[in-house]
């Protein structure tokens, strides 16, 4: 288990390595090719050094890598979306640039995989998935994690919550697929005005094309998602570069190891086997908002 950041330059490094034996080249050549010294070349790719955007390209230019989806897939892990200072107007930044010296290191690395990822696996027990949230409702869980937050601070960490579901709109939005425990939908997060807004919005929400949701409701008794809520982000074309996030109330560990994938994989198939369906799933929720 590794913070996210040392995850991305892993895995950034992984496949930059491996873009690098694809072009023919061994990493003294690659190293010659953008006038580097070996051990620069060696410490990306082993992620021991961070890199900045502009070196990853140099990288990819000189591998003959022209696939722009691709390119930009490794921007981001390299942090495009913070871009250092002095590297010009030209580079590419992410919305949350702008949070950066507000926002804990983790959370940001978060935010920048959600924004490159193409689909979202996740099993909540507690809380309605941050993607799905409303405004009201965001307010009171940030208010409830927090304890007792300035108004200031309640309201910046909603707008980032909220700027963060632009990825379930555009020409590419994110897939997500999130199975959620019946207590999900029970807690009356900032009461039951604010709660029955919230299940609308995910009945709403729902109805998207590319957002499924499938409730594990208490009859299904006890589960392999018990020990704790999960977040898979899995990532176009590149399955080596797929994290799996597990949040804690200081921090977020970051798993990447294979046998973890694997692992969290097949017991996200397992939970959604024993959760509802879609379709029966959204007339739950809109049951529950009925009273019934």
């Amino acid at each position: 288990m590794r913070y996210g950041p040392a995850v991305r330059r892993r895995k950034l490094g992984a496949e930059l390595r491996r873009q690098r034996e694809l072009a023919g080249l061994t990493s003294l050549e690659a190293a010659r090719a953008v006038g580097w010294h070996q051990s620069k070349v060696s410490r990306i790719e082993t992620g021991s050094s961070g890199v900045k955007p502009a070196d990853v390209a140099r990288l990819l230019d000189a591998y003959g890598v022209t696939d722009a989806e691709l390119r930009a897939l490794l921007g981001a892990l390299c942090g495009a979306g913070s871009p250092e200072p002095g590297e010009g107007a030209g580079a590419r930044r992410g919305w949350w640039y702008a949070y950066r010296d507000r926002l804990p290191p983790a959370y940001l690395d978060f935010i920048s995989l959600e924004s490159e990822a193409s689909r979202l696996s996740t099993l909540e027990t507690t809380v309605v998935p941050g993607l799905l949230q409303t405004p009201d409702y965001a307010r009171a869980v940030t208010r409830a994690a927090l304890g007792d937050p300035a108004p200031e601070q309640v309201e910046e960490l909603v707008r980032v919550r909220l700027a963060r579901q632009a990825v379930l709109r555009g020409e590419q939005p994110l897939e997500v697929c999130a199975v959620l425990d019946e207590a999900v939908l029970r807690h009356e997060v900032g009461g039951p005005e604010v709660m029955a807004g919230q299940l609308r919005h995910l009945v709403e929400t729902g109805s998207l094309g590319h957002v499924r949701l499938h409730v594990l409701p208490f009859s299904s008794g006890g589960h392999i998602g018990i020990t704790g809520p999960f977040v898979i982000f899995s990532f176009p074309r590149i399955a080596d570069l797929d994290v799996v996030v597990l949040d804690h109330l200081t921090s977020s560990l970051y798993l990447e190891r294979k046998e973890d994938l694997r692992a969290y994989g097949a017991a996200f198939t397992t939970l959604r086997a024993h959760a509802l369906s879609h379709e029966k799933s959204l007339e739950f929720i809109a049951g529950i908002n009925d009273g019934a």
